[in-house]
């Protein structure tokens, strides 16, 4: 299965860290403000294409101190989060 971000939402980055807005109704809903930390950050840099959850995560245990497994669970829950709150959706 593939996730690629949404197109209903702004992204800026700020000190280092990814904010994101979800766009409903053409206006930012500044309610649903999400701050990414570094980690988030990279993985939502990767789905700007088509990404598999074994791709995020094979980036993710490259990238950071962390086993395969470990790796592959943490990202498909956050990947679920973030379709759960319309970021993503599945390509």
């Amino acid at each position: 299965m593939k996730y690629v971000r949404s197109e209903t939402v702004v992204t800026r980055e700020v000190s280092g860290e990814t904010i994101v807005v979800p766009v409903r109704g053409g206006v930012g809903d500044l309610t649903g403000l999400f701050t990414f930390n570094e980690i988030a950050s990279g993985i939502w840099r990767l789905l700007s294409e088509e990404r598999t959850t074994d791709e995020v995560a094979d980036w993710v245990e490259a990238n950071y101190e962390v086993g395969g497994e470990q790796a592959r669970a943490d990202v498909a829950g956050f990947l679920e989060e973030l379709r759960q709150q319309g970021l993503v959706h599945q390509a």
